[in-house]
């Protein structure tokens, strides 16, 4: 009953947090509806769902970073959470992009014209831009243990590597996502959305493991393998 007792604080800024992200992506979800109804310009419509789609997924992205910095009452704790909130994301943003990279893999496979590409980027730069101010004004109200107003946005390394060795295993994720994202266009919506979502947990877990495999075992055997060739 102690060990409960002395839990429970920490249950209840989890709680909050995950009540925030739960709460935005219902307002968002009700402004889309909105949207879609009031708007009649598909340009004006695209910018729309892109910007409130973009502003949804970077507000439970910063939240989703602060919960993962504590230390978490179970080590699969935040993969669960990775996961359910990519398939969240899935399900509730079905129809726009909110990534600069699916907009612009779109417009070179000529399924999007570049005068939409560009007002889906422009959206998606306003969006980020401001879920970073909502959170920063959020994060001042301390709700919460870890709301703190003096708390940095600045970029980290999360993976505690130098940037070009963090550069090349971001590069390697990210080409692994996309691919998928391609060869799974054939797959029915609801199943591709879980399977989309297991990858990007697969990913989240497995990046430190991909980085020691790469720089300790694939490079220096690649390297090796064209000496010897080389030298023959």
């Amino acid at each position: 009953m102690t060990a409960l007792r002395g839990l429970w604080p920490e249950m209840q800024d989890t709680c909050t947090s995950l009540g925030l992200m739960l709460s935005i992506v219902l307002f968002i979800g009700l402004a889309r509806v909105v949207t879609r109804q009031q708007l009649n310009g598909p340009m004006a419509h695209a910018f729309v769902l892109e910007f409130l789609a973009t502003f949804q997924l970077c507000f439970c992205t910063h939240e989703l970073q602060l919960l993962s910095e504590q230390e978490p009452l179970h080590p699969t704790w935040p993969l669960m959470l990775i996961y359910f909130f990519s398939l969240v994301h899935g399900l509730t943003l079905v129809g726009t992009s909110s990534n600069p990279c699916g907009v612009m893999m779109q417009m070179m496979l000529g399924g999007m014209s570049a005068e939409t590409g560009a007002i889906r980027l422009l959206a998606q730069l306003i969006g980020a831009l401001c879920s970073r101010y909502c959170m920063g004004a959020l994060w001042s109200l301390g709700l919460t243990k870890y709301h703190v107003s003096e708390r940095s946005f600045a970029c980290r390394n999360p993976i505690q590597v130098d940037l070009p060795k963090a550069v090349i295993i971001e590069a390697v994720c990210s080409f692994i996502f996309h691919s998928a994202l391609l060869h799974f266009q054939e797959v029915r919506t609801k199943l591709r959305i879980h399977l989309l979502s297991a990858l990007i947990t697969f990913l989240v877990y497995a990046g430190i493991l991909l980085m020691i495999l790469m720089f300790n075992f694939f490079l220096p055997w690649l390297y090796d393998n064209h000496t010897t060739n080389k030298k023959e």
